[in-house]
């Protein structure tokens, strides 16, 4: 199985967990760079207009891949969009995918999460693993949004939650065997 791992971070977590989960299985890592800086008015704009902004590589490169691993925030209960255009792709383009994140959380759960994967793709994951900073943080006093922004992985939370994804991906792998 050829698989892809895909990765857009805005703070640096979700691309430290990609390379994490890319080099456990050995796989090819692709980063995701918008043409104009996001900042938080455009990440707000995106998500309140349901822009999808221009980005580099082209979808298209996942068209010679089996499994497509999709790494990135979720913004305001949303998927990050500087991916939707590679989700976008999966819809006339289907092939397996998943999707892992580690975001904020401060607000809670992302329970409409997967419901707007499937719109995008007209597929079901494989994998979803929607991980929260807020769970990585000292729970007294509750977690802010600022707490959650500033919080970087350090090198053993990223490998913990790397071995977790890898666990979980490889459940699917020896499932297809």
């Amino acid at each position: 199985m050829k698989i892809i791992v895909v990765s857009y971070s805005y703070t640096g977590n979700n691309e430290i967990l990609a390379e994490g989960v890319a080099r456990q299985l050995s796989a090819k890592h692709i980063k995701i760079t918008v043409q104009k800086p996001m900042t938080i008015g455009t990440i707000i704009m995106d998500m309140v207009f349901a822009r999808t902004p221009r980005v580099h590589p082209s979808p298209d490169i996942l068209r010679q891949y089996d499994l497509v691993l999709f790494f990135g925030p979720v913004w305001i209960g949303q998927l990050a969009s500087p991916l939707r255009g590679f989700l976008n792709y999966l819809k006339n383009n289907p092939r397996q995918y998943g999707f892992l994140s580690i975001s904020g959380g401060a607000d809670g759960s992302n329970p409409k999460l997967s419901s707007e994967l499937f719109k995008r793709t007209g597929i079901q994951t494989v994998i979803m693993l929607d991980q929260h900073i807020k769970d990585l943080l000292p729970q007294n006093p509750k977690p802010s949004r600022k707490d959650t922004s500033g919080y970087r992985l350090s090198e053993s939370e990223q490998k913990r939650l790397s071995d977790i994804a890898v666990g979980e991906i490889n459940k699917i792998i020896e499932a297809q065997v």
